[in-house]
């Protein structure tokens, strides 16, 4: 474990510190040699895709195209440790719950089924025969299909999904939660009303033309390293990098590229940013409505003065709707609200705004920080106002960019992965395979929780992820669960989900993504889709870490057989040659027409995106301009008037570098100085002194909830966190998931996406065992 200090770190993103902490990982894993050339196969045309973030690769054949943190996840996976039933069942499951995070993931990969035995309080191995029986049996005696739960991971397969979401309506619900519903679902709502379709519109090709990039509430730096190669490209070739982001982070500033010899073997590195907007938590909407604002008075001022119009007049009037609204509001909205909302001066926006005006091709990226608020729609529809205005959609260089999490989060949703399933969908679906789709919506996220703690759902069935450690409200997550009759985890790691469990539970290995999947047709490999639409081939290398392992399409297809029969649909057959399956996805969906013969090609293919061919596939047939006012229900000023005694700050959550989503690598986030530690908060000097309060002193943190109707204030506390000084807007906070989860109220959630406000938490500050 790394010493516990605070300590500025003043070097680089990426660079020689990048490719240490890679090798400290795999040595660490136990896996030095075996490690370092498997990632030689990281995303390669005959390798495997790296199983961490969705950032697309340039061109699958370059000898080097993996991260820091991608190197981390392919070290977690191919891990010499190995977590049997027999290093699982040493403690009790009450034991396990005392061990951190980081501890239960660093049991190494499981290796056989495991059930929970209730009289010892610890699993125990079993057999596949034994966990498909129980599924069938929990299944089948459930009085409705509804009152199960059936979970998706973003890191599970096309075929996998597919294959899932199939056995699920096979079985009579559309109860899909998934990890979109915890990150960028307001993208996907923000997006198909305005131009049609719920994905970001741009290639990396795009980047290489783009003479502007603006990135709003993301870090690349540690959630999605490869980005930094993009940026830096683009800075290097004279591409302004204007970032929005409430902290100064370390991988929006500087990057030292470790497959550029000259700038490792000199220490040098490349501006990021070229400006930087430190906007306050939760002013982006201010923020850019202000942009948009000065764009339409420019326009207005060079058309007074005759010169050269600002707006795309043509473009407008030709593929927009709803622009003279949209105009007429903001010439009427007032400019002090903006930069009160915002965090930043009037000036500061103008300067933004005339920024992306000097641009003639410009990307909008956008990451969580962006979507996990509760006006994250209108805020997100508010970027492609502003992209809109200068018809920086649908053309070379230019359009949006919402920068996805895991692998194929966004795969999984094209594969069906979705409560509110398009009815077309469901259509081929049941032609295709000779039944009836439910038609009824089912649950999100937030309603599977809410679904188990009102005991309407009884069964819950995960496909990877850890639900217990990425939800919201954790306190009311754990009493949900555990009101199941039986949770299952699809899973290659031991997790906290595994020790948060129902009355009767079940852990069941896979294979990961690097390892080598042999079925009855051969080898095989699975399809991914990544941020940009592009799909491809992975081919895991390594042996598997147990022979007791199964494919995630195998533990479907024989989850489906034990519960459904096999005389609809050849289960078993699909699942011992994926090609069959890729069949089966092309005849329900048509945009993988050739599906197996263009998928063999290297670097794979692209899916039809008709926003960046600027067919608008919206009722009127263009892409629509979104009017919003300012909102002015905020969750911290709401909670200030109920609390005036003390000093309401707003908290946003966010990764260390040792981390991806709710999986902990190690206790140290390199760029932001903190070494051995998690439980710290981020917090101005200025505030701190305020507060009569200094770096280093341990304090509690209690958030309120006020309600947008009233009611009682709701507290929820997480104790003992390190005050750490930091370059960060005053009255704002900063700490990590999943240790500040349990602050988020399971009722806070993004208006039109019910996606936890995690970015925008209302807090107080205590000193640690105040009374």
């Amino acid at each position: 474990m790394s010493e516990q200090k605070i300590e500025f770190y003043d070097g680089p993103a990426g660079g020689w510190a990048a490719l240490k902490s890679v090798a400290r990982h795999l040595n660490e894993q136990g896996v030095a040699v075996k490690g370092a050339k498997t990632l030689l196969h990281a995303n390669q045309a005959d390798g495997f895709d790296c199983p961490g973030c969705a950032w697309p690769d340039r061109d699958h054949r370059s000898t080097f195209e993996f991260c820091e943190n991608g190197a981390k996840a392919v070290a977690a996976e191919a891990t010499a440790r190995r977590a049997t039933p027999e290093v699982i069942g040493a403690r009790t499951l009450a034991e396990w719950a005392e061990a951190s995070d980081h501890e239960l993931e660093a049991t190494g990969r499981l290796t056989e089924p495991m059930v929970y035995d209730p009289e010892a309080d610890r699993y125990r191995r079993t057999t596949w025969d034994e966990a498909f029986a129980l599924i069938a049996r929990e299944l089948q005696a459930l009085a409705d299909p509804n009152q199960a739960i059936f979970y998706t991971s973003g890191r599970t397969s096309n075929e996998a999904a597919f294959l899932y979401q199939l056995f699920v309506r096979q079985f009579g619900t559309n109860n899909f939660p998934d990890c979109s519903n915890m990150c960028h679902e307001p993208s996907g709502s923000g997006l198909r009303p305005t131009i049609g379709v719920g994905k970001g519109t741009v290639t990396l090709q795009d980047f290489e033309q783009a003479d502007c990039v603006l990135v709003f509430g993301q870090n690349p730096g540690t959630n999605h390293p490869r980005m930094l190669g993009e940026l830096r490209a683009a800075r290097k070739r004279g591409a302004r990098i204007v970032s929005f982001n409430p902290l100064r982070e370390r991988g929006l500033e500087r990057f030292a590229d470790p497959q550029d010899k000259l700038e490792m073997l000199t220490f040098g590195s490349a501006a990021i940013s070229s400006h930087y907007f430190q906007v306050k938590v939760g002013g982006d909407f201010a923020l850019l409505k202000g942009m948009c604002k000065r764009v339409v008075e420019l326009d207005d001022e060079a058309r007074r003065e005759g010169r050269a119009p600002v707006l795309d007049a043509a473009f407008i009037a030709g593929h927009t709707s709803g622009f003279d609204a949209f105009a007429a509001e903001l010439r009427e909205q007032p400019w002090e609200p903006l930069a009160e909302a915002s965090g930043l001066s009037r000036a500061q926006i103008e300067q933004a705004a005339e920024l992306y005006v000097a641009s003639e091709r410009v990307i909008a990226c956008w990451g969580m920080g962006i979507t996990q608020h509760r006006h994250s729609v209108k805020t997100i529809q508010m970027i492609v106002n502003l992209l809109l205005l200068r018809g920086n959609l649908g053309r070379p260089g230019a359009g949006a960019c919402p920068v996805r999490g895991h692998s194929n989060v966004q795969g999984d949703r094209t594969m069906g992965i979705y409560e509110k399933p398009a009815p077309a969908f469901l259509d081929r679906l049941g032609e295709v395979f000779g039944f009836e789709p439910p038609r009824e919506p089912g649950v999100d996220t937030i309603g599977a929780i809410q679904a188990m703690l009102d005991g309407r759902a009884k069964v819950f069935i995960a496909m990877g992820g850890n639900f217990a450690a990425a939800t919201p409200d954790t306190a009311a997550t754990w009493r949900a669960l555990r009101r199941c009759e039986l949770t299952v985890h699809i899973t290659t790691k031991f997790n906290r989900s595994h020790v948060v469990h129902g009355r009767q539970a079940l852990v069941l290995p896979v294979l990961g993504r690097t390892e080598i999947d042999v079925q009855a047709g051969g080898p095989q490999g699975v399809t991914v889709e990544d941020s940009m639409s592009m799909v491809h081939l992975s081919t895991g290398m390594n042996a598997p870490a147990s022979e007791h392992l199964l494919s995630e399409p195998m533990v479907v297809a024989r989850m489906a057989v034990a519960t459904l029969g096999d005389g609809r649909t050849p289960w078993l057959q699909l699942a011992g040659d994926y090609a069959a399956i890729r069949d089966r996805i092309e005849a329900v969906l048509p945009d993988f027409a050739g599906f197996n013969d263009k998928v063999s090609r290297p670097g794979g293919f692209r899916l039809r995106n008709t926003a960046s061919e600027r067919a608008w596939t919206t009722p009127s047939g263009k892409a629509e301009f979104s009017t919003h006012a300012l909102p002015t229900d905020g969750a911290t000023e709401r909670a200030a008037e109920r609390r005036r005694d003390v000093r309401v700050f707003t908290l946003t959550t966010l990764r260390s570098h040792d981390q991806y989503n709710t999986t902990i690598y190690g206790l140290d986030d390199r760029y932001r100085g903190v070494y051995g530690h998690r439980r710290v908060v981020f917090i101005h000097a200025a505030d701190m002194a305020d507060l009569g309060m200094k770096a280093g002193d341990w304090v509690d943190v209690t958030s309120l909830h006020a309600g947008a109707d009233g009611g009682e204030l709701q507290e929820r506390r997480a104790e003992r966190f390190l005050l750490v000084e930091y370059d960060i807007p005053r009255g704002c906070l900063a700490s990590y998931f999943p240790e500040t989860n349990a602050l988020v109220p399971l009722e806070s959630f993004a208006l039109g996406a019910r996606t936890p406000t995690s970015k925008a938490i209302p807090v107080v500050l205590s000193p640690h065992g105040a009374a």
